[in-house]
């Protein structure tokens, strides 16, 4: 049987081409007027998932 993709995940995390995967920060969706500004352009960004959660990320992709 064909394993499915996790869609939420799908939706939250992108693969580059060199197989890395990419994620976006968290605490830039709301509240910001109290967060300074050079901390929310550093939000914007987007990052790389860490190690440890590599391979749990993968699973849910089926990469």
């Amino acid at each position: 049987m064909k394993r499915k993709t996790c869609k939420s995940a799908a939706k939250r995390f992108k693969v580059t081409g060199t197989g890395k995967i990419m994620r976006r920060h968290s605490h830039a969706r709301h509240i910001l007027t109290k967060k300074p500004r050079k901390r929310v352009r550093k939000l914007v960004d987007s990052a790389l998932v860490s190690k440890a959660d590599k391979g749990r990320v993968k699973r849910m992709l089926n990469i």
